[in-house]
Formats: structure tokens, C-alpha cells, sequence
């Protein structure tokens, strides 16, 4: 008997390792708008996915904002059937991640659960800030990387310069690097060889205990949460009680399966493969990205490596402009928070704009993602406060406290010292605009660390900057004075002492909680100048004066003031006496000085949007 089992089981252990010897698990990375979303879909047409038919542009971009803005927010995964050329079919799985910096910690998870990555590299404009970033990251783990050089087919494309630039700034052999035109088709299935050829199979024993990475997730409202795995180790299958190692969650597998661009269930998924677990989870926030999963009753002994949960970097409040519509935008963030773990909320309020939500982004574009979602999917108006981030507070007492709202900053006499986060920013330009740019930088608090010439005419800056600077309209000013060549990158570093005030802004001397800022006492009075000149702009004008101030404590920095509309109340005084015109503009004037001691100002939505806005936009 025991002769007879031998040799099936080998057959089956040998049957396993020739299909995981035909997986190959890869990831695209790039910068932003470098074409990583076309390649995905020239792959994916020619391995024959999905038809004709139902093929769309961004395929697996599935928000209206991605295909809008062109660029990738979720990541998504597919796996691609290809027949090489060796006449063998292999499985490649194709995990897509985000492009933007907000993102980072994703695109670490994703890398985490892949042998190897294809580096995109725009033909024209070359080695930039996220391109090294995202090298970096990929080198950490350890990744086998195959340069693609992408839109050769650009009048501007300069293939010659990007390859040295590859040996140069990134240290890659420039004659691995494939020649490709996602567009246009050119070099798709050269990729497709450099992906099976290049990249190694993946390493795993089916028979170990269940180790599983979750590097993404998403809701389904009739499934639950869709939990997305690489199994490293062992498998899993419908009916397992799995165990979330993070926070020892217990759940009982519904389905398994693959990912080709729908739901493909499967009897099984087992080390090597990627695909979805399934297992009546209610919420998304339970499914941490970067959390293992393991099997109850014959648990792994360790977790997967570099697990944390994302902390938000940048806050704001969101009200609803009409106050009745506080319970719809309650429903709608219940509803988003289901989409996107990432986001953190509680409530607020404001004596200018009554009920709304306090929120933590992983960064300005998540805030704008978001409020953009928001205002789409759920057709709602909404008031966003200016941006903020997280301040370290050292009080007279010896204790210590975290504020990233201007409305709980306690009474300057009982602080000691304030400390607010630095990031250390990589700035990626031509040379001609290294004056400018160092010019910005400086405006804006930074030191200057170093700074490197990676070609004869291309330079890296690299800078500390408060990220209080940064996320305001840094971005917006490093593009325009750049001329769109500039590229930015950056990851948090510390906290470090700094001269924080709180500005307030006075309306005819009344308060508005909404609109007040945390800022540098040295930035103060220019925010305050801009905040009034824009409120002056937008406030409609009344039958009495409107004084617009910004205070810090009681200290008046700046002020501006909209005159009153001016009635002629002596025009119907066709002739007669002075006296009888004196009389009148008495009246006027008493009039006046009641309306001005009763009369509130009406403070448009457009108002408080305006106090955001730069002087560019």
C-alpha cells in the first residue's frame, strides 16, 4: 500500500513544482504619467484576457478620476496566460501599483509579493525623482529589475541619452533595457519573453503552513471584503479558518481564486500564485495592508516582514455647505471608508459651518481623491478647511500632546515648545533651474543638503523641509517654475522645534473657526495678507463696512476692509432748505450705526474654498 502512495504523491509534488516554475509574479513601477497603465493594457490584449469587445483604455483603472487624471490611486492585479516562444504557457501575475509618493506604503506591499519589476522609463523625459524612489524600493526587497524604455516612438524620444542615463543615475545595464511603444504595440511581446526569461519563478512549499500576504483589498457589497494575497507558503482553500496575525481575527474561507480582470474561483490557491480570499469580512479596515494570514490550527511560526499601519500625514475638516445635509456625508464617508482603509475620520464641528468630520489623508492628492469621490459618487456640496499636519506640543508641565486641528491649540503661555514633521525631498530639475528652485526651497524653510549632477545637464537637490510648506503649494510652484520638467520626491523624517502660531481670521471682529491655520510665526503675515485679500474678494458687500482681520492672540497683523454699498437718501431732496438733506443723512447715519451693531455677514462657500487657493490658480 505504502508503495503504491509513493510514487502518486511525488508525482503530484513534481506536477506542483513544474507550475510553479511557470509563474512569473511582476509589478510596473514608474513616475507619474510615464506610461505605466498603456503597458498594462498592450499586455493584457496580447495575452487575450479579456475580448475586444469589452476592452477599454486603463482597464484596470476602475475610478473616473484615475482615467481622468492618468494615474493609477488603487492598485489592481491580473493574471496573464502567455505562450512564449519556448512553446511552454506561463502565468504571469501582473500586480499594478499606484505612482504617487501618497502611496508609497502600497507600492512597498505590492514589490513585497513579486520576484521581479519592469523599471519604466519615459523615452523623452527620462531618470526622474519616483523613478529612483521607486528603484530604491524595489532594490529593498531584493527585486530582479528589467529596464523598459517607453514611447520611442515620441519625436523627442532620445534612447541614447535614457541609456546612460540608466547606467548613470541608476546603475542597470543599459543593453538589458527593452525598447517598447505601449501606444502604438511596439515591443509588447519582447516585454512579455524579458518577463519570462529575466525574472525567477517563485520560491514556496505547498505542504508548509499557510503564510499569505495581504498587499491590497476592496469591498464588495455582496461579498464583503475581497481580500487580495501572495501565498508564500502552503495554501489555502474554501471552508479553511484562517487567522489574521496582526490583530488575531478568526474567519472561515468562502472562496478562493485568481484574478483575470473578474473573479476567476479556484478549488485552491498555493505558494507562488497570487489571487483573492474571500471570507465574510464586513469591513475593509479589519484587512490591513501588509498584515499576514495563516491558517488557525496549523499556524506559520513568524509574519510576514514590514508590516505597519499607515498613519496619516495631512488633515482637514469637511463640512456639507447646507447643515441638513450632515447625515448624507455621514452615510457617504461610512461608504468610502468601506474603499479605501487608508482614510480616518471623526466628527467636528464648527460655529461657522455647524456639523462635519475631521480627516486624516495619507497626503494632499489622497485629500483631493477623496473630497473629489465625495462630491461625485454621492452628489454632495462640501467645505474643505485648510490643510494641516500633525504638531508635537511640549506643555510648561513636562507633558506632551499631538494636535493636528487649530481649534483644540491650548493657551500659548502653557506651551514650552512646539515641534513640527520634516521630510527630506528629493528634487530631480535641469541644471538652468537650480536657482529658482533652491530660491523656492529657502522661501520655504528648507536646508540644503546636498546636490548631485546626475547628467551633464540634469541635477538632484536634496533638502529638509517642514512638510507644513510642502503641502500647501509647493508642488503647484516646483511645476510652474520648472516648466513641468521639475519631478519631487520625499519621505517623512522627524520633528523638529519650530515658532508655531495660531492665525485667526475676524470677520466685522467675530471669530471664524474654519478659518483658522497653524503656521510659522515668520509665515504669519503673509498668510494672514492672502487670506484677507482673498475673503475680500468673495464676501459680498453689505450696507455697512466689513472689517476682514488676521490675529494672532490679540494682535491685528493684517486687515483689509469692504466698503458699504452707499444710498443716496437725499436724491428724492429736489430743492428747499439745507436743513431739510441734513435731516435725512442724521437718519442715514443712526440707521447705519444700529445695522452695522446688529447686521451679520452672510460668508459665501466660495470664501473659504478661496483662503486655499494660491495666487497662481
Amino acid at each position: 500500500m505504502g508503495k503504491l502512495f509513493r510514487p502518486r504523491s511525488q508525482t503530484t509534488l513534481e506536477h506542483i513544482i513544474f507550475i510553479m516554475k511557470n509563474i512569473r509574479n511582476f509589478s510596473i513601477i514608474a513616475h507619474i504619467d510615464h506610461g505605466k497603465s498603456t503597458l498594462s493594457d498592450r499586455l493584457i490584449q496580447a495575452t487575450n484576457v479579456v475580448s475586444e469587445r469589452i476592452f477599454q483604455d486603463q482597464i484596470l483603472d476602475t475610478m473616473d478620476i484615475e482615467r481622468e487624471r492618468g494615474i493609477t490611486i488603487k492598485s489592481q492585479t491580473v493574471c496573464l496566460p502567455y505562450k512564449a516562444k519556448n512553446g511552454q504557457t506561463y502565468f504571469l501575475n501582473l500586480i499594478d501599483t499606484p505612482g504617487h509618493v501618497d502611496f508609497t506604503y502600497e507600492v512597498s506591499r505590492a514589490l513585497a509579493s513579486c520576484e521581479g519589476a519592469l523599471l519604466l522609463i519615459d523615452a523623452s523625459q527620462g531618470v526622474e525623482a519616483q523613478t529612483m524612489a521607486n528603484l530604491y524600493l524595489a532594490m529593498e526587497h531584493e527585486l530582479e529589475i528589467i529596464p523598459v524604455i517607453n514611447k520611442i516612438d515620441l519625436p523627442s524620444a532620445d534612447i541614447e541619452r535614457i541609456k546612460d542615463q540608466i547606467n548613470d543615475d541608476l546603475g542597470l545595464d543599459p543593453e538589458s533595457a527593452i525598447l517598447t511603444s505601449a501606444k502604438e504595440g511596439i515591443g509588447v511581446e519582447d516585454v512579455l519573453e524579458g518577463v519570462v526569461n529575466k525574472l525567477p519563478p517563485p520560491l514556496g512549499d505547498p505542504g508548509a503552513p499557510l503564510q499569505a500576504l495581504i498587499f491590497d483589498s476592496h469591498y464588495d457589497s455582496y461579498r464583503g471584503t475581497v481580500i487580495h494575497v501572495r501565498i508564500f507558503q502552503g495554501k489555502i482553500k474554501p471552508g479553511d479558518v484562517i487567522t489574521f496575525m496582526s490583530n488575531s481575527a478568526v474567519y472561515k474561507t468562502e472562496e478562493v481564486g485568481i484574478f483575470q480582470i473578474e473573479k476567476v474561483p479556484k478549488k485552491e490557491i498555493s505558494a507562488g500564485q497570487v489571487g483573492y480570499i474571500i471570507a465574510g469580512i464586513k469591513t475593509v479596515s479589519d484587512t490591513q495592508c501588509g498584515d499576514t494570514i495563516t491558517l488557525k490550527n496549523r499556524p506559520c511560526k513568524t509574519p510576514m516582514p514590514g508590516f505597519k499601519i499607515e498613519k496619516p500625514v495631512v488633515f482637514s475638516s469637511i463640512y456639507p455647505v447646507a447643515s441638513d445635509g450632515y447625515e448624507e456625508l455621514a452615510l457617504a464617508m461610512e461608504k468610502l471608508k468601506l474603499n479605501d482603509a487608508s482614510l480616518i475620520y471623526e466628527k467636528d464641528s464648527s460655529v461657522a459651518l455647524g456639523f462635519g468630520f475631521r480627516c486624516g489623508f495619507l497626503g494632499l492628492l489622497h485629500l483631493e481623491v477623496v473630497q473629489e469621490r465625495l462630491e461625485r459618487e454621492y452628489d454632495l456640496s462640501l467645505i474643505l478647511t485648510a490643510p494641516s499636519v500633525r504638531y508635537k506640543l511640549v506643555m510648561q508641565d513636562g507633558s506632551s500632546r499631538i494636535i493636528d486641528n487649530p481649534a483644540l491649540y491650548p493657551d500659548p503661555a502653557g506651551i514650552d515648545k512646539t515641534l513640527e514633521p520634516f521630510i527630506r525631498a528629493s528634487i530631480i530639475i535641469p541644471d538652468r533651474y537650480m536657482g529658482t528652485v533652491m530660491k523656492l526651497c529657502l522661501e520655504r524653510r528648507g536646508i540644503n543638503i546636498t546636490y548631485q549632477y546626475l547628467t551633464n545637464n540634469r541635477m538632484e537637490m536634496i533638502f529638509e523641509l517642514p512638510l507644513a510648506e510642502v503641502i500647501y503649494d509647493f508642488y503647484d510652484k516646483l511645476k510652474s517654475l520648472t516648466q513641468g520638467y521639475g519631478s519631487f520626491d520625499y519621505e517623512i523624517r522627524d520633528y523638529r522645534e519650530t515658532d508655531l502660531a495660531k492665525l485667526d481670521i475676524l470677520i466685522n471682529s467675530d471669530r471664524v473657526d474654519a478659518l483658522s491655520q497653524l503656521v510659522h510665526r515668520d509665515r504669519a503675515v503673509e498668510r494672514a495678507k492672502h487670506a484677507c485679500e482673498k475673503l475680500k474678494d468673495e464676501i459680498p458687500r453689505q450696507m455697512f463696512k466689513i472689517a476682514i482681520q488676521g490675529a494672532i492672540g490679540g494682535n491685528i497683523i493684517a486687515r483689509k476692509t469692504i466698503s458699504a454699498l452707499r444710498k443716496d437718501v437725499t436724491a428724492k431732496c429736489y430743492g428747499g432748505d439745507i436743513t431739510r438733506k441734513r435731516k435725512l443723512l442724521e437718519k442715514q447715519k443712526k440707521g447705519k450705526k444700529r445695522m452695522k451693531m446688529v447686521g451679520k455677514v452672510m460668508i459665501p462657500q466660495s470664501a473659504f474654498l478661496s483662503v486655499l487657493k494660491t495666487d497662481n490658480d
